[in-house]
């Protein structure tokens, strides 16, 4: 099994370290980490070392015999998922799952057919969550490089991020819709990818229309039916094999 991965506010230059706060908590406490064990250290920004346990004191500290630092490249090409807001917890279950895969970013999207709504403190906390899963999801599945959760976006902004990428598109499941499958869309090897997972009630026409003008195309992953907390999963799962980088 993979040494398990917990995150520091600032990577520290090699050495011994000591892991404290609630890091160190769960490394003592919970994980119940004994000398010998070997841990990786990350920002989650990319650096990352790799470490050995040398001592647990108390319940929230661990000393750790550090390597040297390292650096994880920037993935190629950057894939960021727009994910419309889903019902309940279910956007919390997208960016869990879609951080475990590997996308690169996440764009909240208030569409026009979302139910729920991002407003005022119930905003801020409900975009709280989705960065808290996206960390810990970042940890779980062994990343050093988390995934970005981006500040709520309007239809408008969504558009401008679309005309900006090497490759746009929008998740279509009409099927009278002149959509592409994604499976056989031409992608490009470097620089971004952006794809816009649309509500359980679908993109409408304007949005459609909105996108379209910023240069993306509707595309289809298959002929059922997804719903909008799995789709930029199994979207980002296809991009990720078809790019190289499942390689």
């Amino acid at each position: 099994m993979t040494a398990p991965v917990f995150v520091v506010e600032r990577m520290p230059t090699g050495g011994e370290f000591v892991l404290d706060g609630p890091e160190g908590r769960h490394a003592v406490s919970v994980r119940r980490l004994e000398p010998g064990e070997e841990v990786v250290l990350t920002d989650g920004l990319g650096h990352w070392a790799e470490g050995v346990v040398r001592a647990a004191e108390g319940k929230d500290r661990l000393t750790v015999a550090l390597h040297a630092v390292q650096e994880e490249p920037e993935p190629a090409p950057r894939i960021t998922v727009v994910q419309a807001l889903p019902k309940g917890d279910r956007g919390e279950l997208a960016v869990e799952t879609m951080t475990e895969t590997g996308v690169d970013a996440i764009v909240p999207w208030q569409a026009a057919r979302c139910i729920t709504q991002w407003k005022g403190d119930r905003g801020a906390k409900a975009l709280t969550k989705w960065r808290s899963t996206a960390r810990e999801a970042g940890k779980q599945s062994r990343r050093v490089r988390f995934p970005e959760v981006a500040e709520a976006m309007t239809t408008k902004q969504v558009a401008a991020l679309l005309a900006g990428a090497d490759f746009a598109g929008v998740l279509h499941e009409d099927r009278d819709h002149d959509s592409t499958p994604l499976a056989t869309a031409e992608l490009p090897a470097t620089g971004s990818i952006v794809l816009v997972v649309g509500p359980e009630g679908g993109v409408s026409p304007q949005e459609l229309t909105a996108f379209a003008e910023a240069g993306a195309r509707p595309y289809r992953l298959g002929r059922s039916v997804l719903r909008t907390s799995t789709a930029g999963t199994a979207a980002t799962a296809l991009l990720l094999g078809r790019t190289g980088r499942w390689g």
